[in-house]
């Protein structure tokens, strides 16, 4: 407003800069004629598209139309940029890691093509293909430490699914068909993500290839899919609606065994609960604690009915009698010495209490371990 510039080029400026301060300055400066000199570049990372999530295959069909399903790895995302014999990676907070993945830097060095921006992750794979546990690959693309002997130690893959740039072209407003084009031309086969395609969206036999895709890249122990549409162009910083990631809901029902008091709004209720499985001799062993999910309503009722179980209050932390049963969906578990079952739930939250569950009705330990992939 105050340069009188038009918000969706002020926009895209930021995000081909990576820099709102350096887009400010310029536009203060010289005014709206300054947004056109912020242009993709190569070595200069941009924020990655992100995907909103739909409730099933199905689903994300409808709203899309013609689309393609591909899988959804549970890594580490990497954009690779690549002049000439230079190459640098970066994550999807624009952090350089390249020296981190030096096998990752030697693979896109190889490819066909001198200029370009690839979008994709990078992965821990076993000796069967299936990924190994995600603290693993995040583990090894945080090292900053002896990276031969956790190279030697963890590897990692690429695996690559759009093209942002090819031989110094901009290719963020192209169809996803066409930067998928550019990227077969550019990555080999093996290092591109899985898809199918739905061309015929309304007839049941795609649908039902689309169902069975999502089942079979499960089995192969990845996280979900992400059907993305063909038409739509790559919305770079943004969660855009042509892309719709669908993940299947874990949910187990365990015990609160304590609450902390909460901070800001949230000051005076108990918020942060510590959850518990049924352990093999009767006890109850604690997974972790979550926050999301809850209500103003639950809340107040919670911070009320926890309150009647309290056993102490030391000021920081409420503990209770294990009584109060709650369902917990989670998007899957990973390990931790923190914990004494050896794990802990990612992305907890809660969806609702079970007050008709008695607590020895709540999951154990042995039904969590078994969950692991």
């Amino acid at each position: 407003r105050a340069a009188g510039a038009p918000p969706e080029d002020v926009r895209r400026a930021v995000m081909l800069a990576g820099s709102l301060q350096a887009v400010a300055r310029d536009l203060l400066a010289r005014g709206p004629e300054a947004l056109g000199a912020f242009r993709l570049t190569v070595g200069r990372p941009v924020l990655p598209m992100l995907a909103h999530t739909a409730a099933s295959v199905t689903e994300a069909i409808d709203k899309l139309g013609t689309c393609v399903v591909e899988e959804k790895l549970d890594g580490i995302r990497v954009q690779a940029h690549r002049d000439g014999d230079e190459v640098r990676l970066y994550t999807r907070t624009l952090d350089d890691i390249t020296e981190r993945l030096p096998e990752i830097a030697a693979a896109v060095r190889d490819f066909p093509g001198e200029r370009f921006i690839l979008d994709g992750e990078v992965i821990a794979l076993g000796a069967d293909g299936r990924p190994r546990p995600f603290q693993e690959t995040a583990a090894r693309v945080g090292s900053r430490r002896d990276v031969a002997g956790a190279a030697a130690t963890v590897p990692v893959v690429p695996v690559f699914f759009d093209a942002l740039s090819a031989d110094g072209r901009d290719l963020l407003d192209l169809p996803f068909t066409e930067r998928h084009a550019a990227l077969a031309g550019l990555v080999p086969e093996r290092m591109r993500v899985r898809r199918v395609l739905v061309t015929e969206p309304a007839d049941a036999g795609p649908r039902e290839s689309a169902v069975a895709f999502l089942a079979t890249t499960l089995a192969r122990g990845h996280e979900g899919v992400v059907i993305k549409s063909l038409d739509a162009p790559y919305s770079a910083g943004r969660r855009g609606a042509s892309w719709l990631k669908v993940k299947p809901v874990h949910t187990l029902d365990l015990v609160v065994l304590a609450a902390e008091w909460g901070h800001g709004r949230r000051t005076g209720k108990l918020s942060n609960l510590h959850l518990g499985a049924r352990g093999s001799d009767g006890s109850y062993v604690m997974l972790g604690k979550t926050f999301k999910g809850l209500t103003d309503t639950m809340l107040a009722w919670q911070t009320e009915r926890l309150g009647e179980l309290s056993t102490g209050d030391d000021g920081h932390m409420v503990t209770v009698r294990p009584e109060l049963v709650v369902e917990i969906a989670y998007d899957g578990l990973q390990r931790s010495t923190r914990y004494p079952a050896g794990v802990t739930l990612r992305f907890a939250r809660v969806l609702r209490y079970r007050e008709d569950k008695r607590p020895q009705e709540a999951d154990t330990v042995e039904t969590v371990l078994s969950r692991q992939t």
